[in-house]
């Protein structure tokens, strides 16, 4: 790897290139040089199968983020090739290089609730900022990704082949799923009709996306760009949600476990709303509640199809690992239901 460092345009001499963080994506390294330190990534292509068109998107975020704010902290920066390109092409493997953060932590897991807010208040910001940005010029890095009837086109597929006979043995789950499926259209025929914007999202609005000041631990920016492309600002609001508000491991065997943290819904909604301003449209903000509902059941969804299949997209370390995983997401839909008043009312106190 330090050959392909050193085809970058790095400051000093360098040092040292070592495996880090906990990524499952991309490989990831941390390049120390006698006067910077940066990380380098080697770009998975099996998922991203466009790599130039993933790049031109990060490209083009990344440059129009710093335009709107040049603290080199607040957003990621991209260090190009000697000869002047955003990502290397080298015998068929794809390689980029950011500047690293200083001074900077990233969290798999909340430690204090002010954690969580502060994700909020990053993913909020990036919204914000990138409010009047053409999304529709934007490539689609993975073609229909929180596209939810699309998700249920696969799911009637995977239930009509029943590849391993396993429909069976998940028939309550097959049903809780077919039982929403009106639902689970609910913002693509808005967005269809008009009602609802295209914006720049990010898609992948987990806390280990968010980079927090270590001292501070307030919010500096958003990484992980890969699945940045033209969505639903809701659709981003309501993966955190789905991901950092649930009281149980997304892949919880005791069901009981699972609910839906009224407290941490509402300061996430608190700090996005307020991150965010007045970049959303009133309805856009209506549809906050949606967001978490609906992708709660289309990753449920995604789980159950992916089981029916044979495991074959997610990572499995068990049998019956996906059902598991769609269980939890269904389990969680269901308590969003019980508390659909409290979560719409949250978000209108806040407009």
């Amino acid at each position: 790897m330090l050959n392909i460092c050193r085809k970058f345009q790095l400051r000093g001499t360098v040092l040292s290139c070592q495996p880090y963080g906990s990524g499952h994506i991309n490989a990831t390294f941390l390049v120390h040089t006698d006067q910077a330190d940066y990380i380098l990534q080697r770009i998975n292509h099996s998922i991203f199968q466009d790599v130039p068109a993933l790049m031109n998107n990060i490209q083009r975020v990344t440059a129009f983020l710093a335009r709107r704010d040049p603290d080199p902290r607040h957003s990621l920066h991209l260090v190009p090739t000697l000869k002047g390109g955003g990502w290397l092409e080298e015998e068929g493997e794809f390689y980029r290089v950011y500047d690293f953060i200083t001074d900077s932590l990233c969290l798999n897991a909340p430690e204090t609730p002010n954690d969580f807010y502060q994700s909020a208040v990053a993913f909020g910001s990036f919204q914000r900022a990138l409010a009047d940005f053409p999304a529709e010029e934007l490539s689609e890095t993975i073609p229909r990704f929180h596209d939810t009837p699309d998700r249920y086109r696969a799911l009637h597929q995977a239930i009509r082949e029943d590849a391993l006979g396993r429909a069976a043995s998940c028939g309550p789950e097959i049903r809780f799923a077919l039982d929403h499926g009106a639902d689970g259209a609910f913002l693509m025929e808005h967005l269809r009709a008009g009602r609802l914007p295209l914006r720049v999202t990010h898609n992948d609005t987990k806390l280990n996306n968010v980079m927090l000041d270590a001292q501070t631990r307030k919010a500096l920016c958003v990484i992980d760009l890969d699945t940045v492309m033209p969505g639903l600002a809701a659709n981003d609001f309501g993966d955190s949600i789905r991901f950092g508000a649930n009281t149980g491991a997304e892949d919880e065997r005791d069901l009981s476990q699972i609910s839906l943290s009224l407290e941490r819904y509402s300061a996430f909604a608190e700090g996005y709303l307020t991150a965010c301003g007045q970049s959303l449209t009133p309805f856009e903000k209506e549809t906050l509640p949606w967001g978490a509902k609906l992708m709660t059941l289309e990753c449920g969804v995604r789980f159950l199809t992916d089981y029916l299949a044979g495991d074959t997209y997610f990572r499995i370390h068990r049998p019956g690992h996906n059902l598991d995983r769609a269980r939890t997401q269904f389990a969680l839909v269901r308590d969003m239901e019980a508390k659909w008043p409290e979560m719409n009312q949250i978000v209108q106190s806040l407009l």
